[in-house]
Order: structure tokens, then C-alpha cells, then sequence
């Protein structure tokens, strides 16, 4: 099953050498390739994601072997109840190839497909300015279009503003969306909170806000 626009991954790699960590690798996106459901766009990768490390020859997908973001996606149905508390019970050593593919499968069988706005991994949780994820817009683009989901769910203000090229608070767009045109293409974006770190207060919003989008 393909799960990654492969032909793009040069180019966020080049970017990863500028910008990134030198230790680390980017994260591509990955899940449903062709016209999924919805289209999950977080911010950037750091080293917590076991992917990230040049030994890891398997898929370098968002959120390898890490929880709390999956608990999100648990909840809104992008993966069961058996495969999210597989993952709660993993330490992050014990994610090899084949659990990450299996997860990816079955992310890609409920339609969705997640990724970062900036593919730079770094080795923590720093601020990444704005100038920086501008390099990466138009790659984000050329793979939303590509990819061509039915939705988008932007997470954050700093993600949702430059995305949608206007200030975006996401305490202000509950249950709304905007429209973004790519290549002529309408695409209907949802912003919500970013329920990670000390956003993960926000968390059950969060949940609320994507399934009032997926039911839309």
C-alpha cells in the first residue's frame, strides 16, 4: 500500500539540512495518498519521534513512538481502540518497522493522512519561526494537492495563520472553517486547538471541534 509522496521527499530533506537538526532526519507525511477523508496539518517533527533517527530505515512518519497525539486520533476515529492502547502500552524502543506500518495501514484505511507544516526534525520542542515554515508552503501545497483530501484540519494559530495567509485565532473558529485555493482547487480547512504539551488541556475541544468537521 502506498502511504508517502515519495517524489517530494528530496526536497524536504534539502530543507532539513538548512534548517533542521543535522542529527536527525525530516518526517514526511504518510497515510491515505489519494483523496482522503481528511488531512491532519501539525507543525513540525522533533527527536522524540523515533523515526527521526538516521538508524531508522523504516517509514518516517509523524508521531512514531510517541502517545499523546494519538490519543486525539483515537478518539476521533482514525484509529481503534485496540491499536490505541497498543500504542499507549509501547515504550518508545519497542516501535520496530512493522508496528509503524500497521499503524500507518490503518490510518490510511479510515481515510485520513497526516503531516507537518515544516518537515525540519529538531532535537526538541523550539520555536520555529514564521520565515522558516514559508519554505515549506508551497511543498505543503504541491501535497495537499496532490493528495487531494476532502478536508483539512489545520492545528494552531501559528499553522492555521500561515496556511490560510490571514491571523487565525482558533479559539474564534469553533466549528467554522475557511477556504484555502490551491491550483484552483477549493479546499475546505477547519483550524483547532493544538492539543500537545501544554496545549493537551485542550484536548478534549479539540476532539469535539474535528468530529463536528468530519461530520460536516
Amino acid at each position: 500500500m502506498e502511504m508517502q509522496l515519495t517524489d517530494l521527499h528530496s526536497a524536504f530533506d534539502g530543507l532539513q539540512k538548512k534548517y533542521g537538526s543535522p542529527e536527525l532526519d525530516s518526517i514526511y507525511g504518510a497515510g491515505c495518498v489519494r483523496n482522503p477523508e481528511v488531512c491532519f496539518v501539525f507543525m513540525n517533527p522533533t527527536g522524540k519521534n523515533v523515526a527521526s533517527a538516521k538508524t531508522w530505515k523504516g517509514l518516517k512518519a509523524p508521531w512514531l513512538g510517541t502517545k499523546n497525539v494519538w490519543k486525539l486520533l483515537g478518539a476521533v476515529g482514525v484509529l481503534s481502540d485496540a491499536t490505541f492502547k497498543e500504542i499507549s502500552a509501547r515504550k518508545p524502543q519497542d516501535w520496530d518497522y512493522d508496528f509503524a506500518n500497521r499503524v500507518y495501514r490503518e490510518v490510511a484505511a479510515n481515510g485520513a493522512y497526516i503531516t507537518n507544516l515544516g518537515k525540519c526534525t529538531l532535537g526538541d520542542a523550539s520555536h520555529v519561526p514564521d520565515g522558516v515554515f514559508r519554505e515549506y508552503l508551497d511543498l505543503l501545497e504541491r501535497e495537499i494537492k496532490t493528495i487531494d483530501p476532502e478536508r483539512i484540519i489545520t492545528f494552531g494559530n501559528q499553522v492555521s495563520s500561515l496556511f490560510l495567509g490571514a491571523p487565525i485565532k482558533v479559539s474564534e473558529m469553533r466549528k467554522k472553517s475557511r477556504v484555502k485555493i490551491i491550483g484552483g482547487v477549493k479546499f475546505k480547512v477547519y483550524p483547532v486547538y493544538y492539543p500537545v504539551g501544554q496545549g493537551m488541556r485542550n484536548l478534549p475541544l479539540a476532539v469535539e471541534d474535528i468530529k463536528f468537521a468530519l461530520a460536516a
